[in-house]
């Protein structure tokens, strides 16, 4: 019977605790949209980057210096 009279009020203080959470997160907008981030990657584009075709003799990743601009 004693252990009620600490158990109760601990309750009741997580159950006041859980409820503001909920409700500050629900007023900053943390639920707003729960559709768009699960449809998002269907539509990603998840395709390579296209790759560079070159010349015989040079190295595939080579570039060419940068050019002066005048």
């Amino acid at each position: 019977m004693e252990a009620l009279y600490l158990l109760i009020p601990l309750s009741l203080g997580i159950i006041v605790l859980a409820a503001w959470l909920f409700l500050r997160m629900s007023e900053s907008g943390q639920f707003d949209d729960m559709d768009a981030p699960a449809h998002s990657i269907l539509v990603d584009d998840d395709r390579p980057a296209p790759t560079q075709i070159t010349p015989k003799g040079e190295a595939p990743g080579r570039q060419d210096p940068p050019r002066a601009v005048r």
